[in-house]
């Protein structure tokens, strides 16, 4: 199908701008909820390995941890965009923030029972909250300004995230990981009681790191509850230059915004596979690297997608949002041929590096993709968070394909999503493309 209109595309939002209303102060709160809902993701990048050990997984069975987190975004997408619709974006977001505490509280009996089914119920109701937050606070923070730079401003209030990210990659490697590492020899040598005591020893690591989590997550909501909040109006597709004959019924008539949830998918998926792996990779390259150090590298594969945040929002204003999504996905493609075809360290560094030009890809698709909803912003922001069930499905798949052949075959799986990226950049993203 083609969209055609006789008006002008608005190039970024689907919101008034009133110049009257200061959005310093809801854009601050937007910008803590971006740091705040990094730990709640970025830690598993750190628990994958850790419960691992402590429930003696396999690579395939350790990717389940992603596949329920994202899992649980998909699910509950559709009924945060509800919420959110219902109870306007401030009661929804403490709703999200509830779920999240929730969710940090349930570690605690997991790691009591060493369970890592519970494991996984706890880290689905953090996801349910996490989604919550992420429909809501996109298009919230897409508002707050002027309608041109909401790009930019999701890419600043991204960059905080990836700040989150990196201090919850410090974090969580120096209170879950214990550094007390047993070779499959030592593992097999223990006695059934040495064995149980030494994995109920790990898993106990998380217990206080998560209760902090859930008692800050609360104290947020009751400071959101506190704060006034103007919401933006969202404005009618006549308001944005359309004409009655282009009015289009439904969400599907979009193809910026179909091809946009499609781009999500694999981006999250290739973003999510390769910080999930990366511990993996490096013990596969380093032979015998302790596990506090070879989690240094998630932390540096952080710092890189931080700095690359700031680099890309400063980018973003002198170069158009599409052409620096298709140069930083060419970039990543390149990359993760040298992690796949590099040997040692060279490898290593690529796939570090593959974290700064993942930096601006989400929101920047989230917002090409938002480009002229008007009162389908709300929806469309619903299905685009609903496609980080990316996030689940492509980990899963590079799990399996680790085990039955070598982590270097799995890491093929993102360097497809990154060709998709890179169509979407070129092609996709436009209003009138053919679907």
């Amino acid at each position: 199908m083609e969209m055609a209109s006789t008006g002008t595309i608005p190039t970024e939002s689907s919101y008034e701008y009133d110049t009257s209303i200061n959005y310093t102060r809801p854009m601050s709160i937007v910008v803590s909820l971006f740091f705040m809902w990094a730990v709640a993701v970025n830690i598993n990048d750190i628990l994958i390995p850790h419960l691992k050990k402590a429930c003696g997984l396999t690579d395939f069975q350790s990717s389940f941890i992603p596949f329920v987190f994202f899992g649980g975004y998909f699910i509950m997408a559709r009924f945060s965009g509800l919420i959110i619709k219902k109870l306007g974006y401030k009661k929804g977001l403490i709703v999200g923030l509830i779920l999240c505490a929730s969710g940090a509280f349930l570690f605690y009996p997991a790691a009591q029972m060493l369970s890592f089914p519970m494991f996984l119920v706890a880290i689905f109701v953090m996801a349910c909250g996490n989604s919550t937050l992420e429909v809501g606070a996109y298009p919230l923070g897409a508002s707050l300004g002027h309608p041109a730079k909401a790009s930019a401003r999701l890419n600043l209030a991204s960059a905080f995230n990836a700040l989150g990210a990196v201090l919850t990659s410090l974090a969580a490697r120096s209170f879950i990981l214990s550094g007390m590492q047993r070779t499959e020899a030592q593992l097999a040598s223990m006695s059934t009681s040495d064995l149980n005591a030494y994995r109920v020893a790990e898993a106990s690591t998380v217990k206080t790191p998560y209760i902090i989590l859930g008692i800050v997550f609360l104290v947020i909501a009751v400071i959101l509850y506190l704060v006034n909040i103007q919401e933006a109006k969202e404005q009618t597709i006549e308001n944005e230059g359309y004409t009655t004959e282009t009015k289009k019924s439904g969400l599907f008539d979009y193809p910026q915004l179909v091809l946009g949830v499609l781009a999500i998918f694999f981006y999250v998926g290739a973003q999510v596979g390769v910080a999930s792996f990366i511990f993996r990779y490096t013990e596969f390259r380093i032979a015998g690297i302790p596990e506090k150090t070879a989690a240094l590298f998630i932390t540096y594969h952080l710092i890189a997608f931080m700095v690359g945040r700031f680099v890309g929002t400063a980018l973003q204003q002198k170069i158009k949002p599409n052409y620096l999504l298709a140069i930083f996905a060419s970039a990543n493609l390149l990359l993760v041929l040298v992690a796949i075809l590099g040997t040692g360290n060279i490898g290593v560094r690529a796939v570090i590096g593959i974290g700064f030009f993942h930096s601006i890809m989400f929101p920047t698709i989230f917002a090409l993709a938002l480009r002229g909803l008007g009162s389908f912003t709300k929806d469309g922001s619903t299905y685009l968070v609903m496609a980080i069930v990316g996030g689940a499905v492509i980990p899963l798949v590079m799990g399996y394909i680790s085990d039955v052949s070598n982590i270097l075959v799995a890491f093929t799986v993102p360097a497809l999503c990154y060709l998709f990226i890179i169509y979407y950049a070129l092609r996709g993203y436009r209003t009138q493309v053919k679907l």
